[in-house]
């Protein structure tokens, strides 16, 4: 089966592409020819995956599927959240974004965190959701060079370090991205099986 990945994003495409069982072909949107700007209006990480996710499907007619991540600071009422990749502004300055969350949490001894990520998958009429969350603390300043976004300041609980600061191999044990990914990717085995059996009737 072929699936597009509702995404620009080289990193999340790679790390789909791995994990994923071998009878899927992962097309970025880019792969796919698709250039247009995919619409994020829902107030809910939940909400913008489905609405990436139908917006291509409806579009191409394609098996597709899309993921949301927030960072939820709990001294912070939630924010980011839906908001965390324009934090700072409309154009997604990490640096910027991460900037602006260490000033609001000047101060704040409380500072337990959680990331999320939900992806959504859409063929024909099946929609479904996958979440995956890590729980965790920001730190007080940034630390480490990996990863991207809000990494260099997100310390996972049970961890003296940040996101940052791991190799790609300890954070993908641990992080919301594979947490929901391999929910994802144990649904798509159990969704192949009941095709092949359907098709044996």
């Amino acid at each position: 089966m072929n699936l597009i990945f509702a995404t620009n994003n080289l990193h999340k495409l790679e790390e789909i592409r791995a994990a994923a069982p071998k009878q899927y072909h992962i097309s970025g949107l880019k792969d796919a020819g698709i250039i247009e700007e995919i619409p994020e209006t829902m107030d809910t990480l939940e909400g913008n995956a489905i609405e990436k996710a139908n917006y291509i499907f409806k579009k191409y007619s394609l098996p597709c599927f899309a993921d949301d991540t927030g960072l939820e600071v709990q001294a912070l009422n939630n924010r980011p959240g839906i908001l965390s990749a324009r934090y700072a502004g409309p154009h997604g300055n990490s640096g910027k974004n991460i900037e602006k969350l260490l000033k609001e949490m000047t101060g704040i001894e409380y500072r337990n965190a959680r990331f999320r990520t939900i992806i959504a998958f859409i063929n024909n009429k099946i929609i479904e959701t996958f979440e995956g969350v890590v729980e965790g603390k920001i730190a007080l300043k940034e630390a480490g060079e990996n990863g991207f976004g809000y990494d260099p300041v997100f310390i996972p609980f049970g961890s003296h370090k940040t996101f940052a600061e791991m190799t790609i191999d300890e954070k993908k044990r641990i992080s919301h991205r594979s947490i929901a990914l391999n929910k994802f990717i144990d649904f798509l085995r159990d969704f192949s099986d009941r095709q092949l059996f359907e098709t044996n009737l």
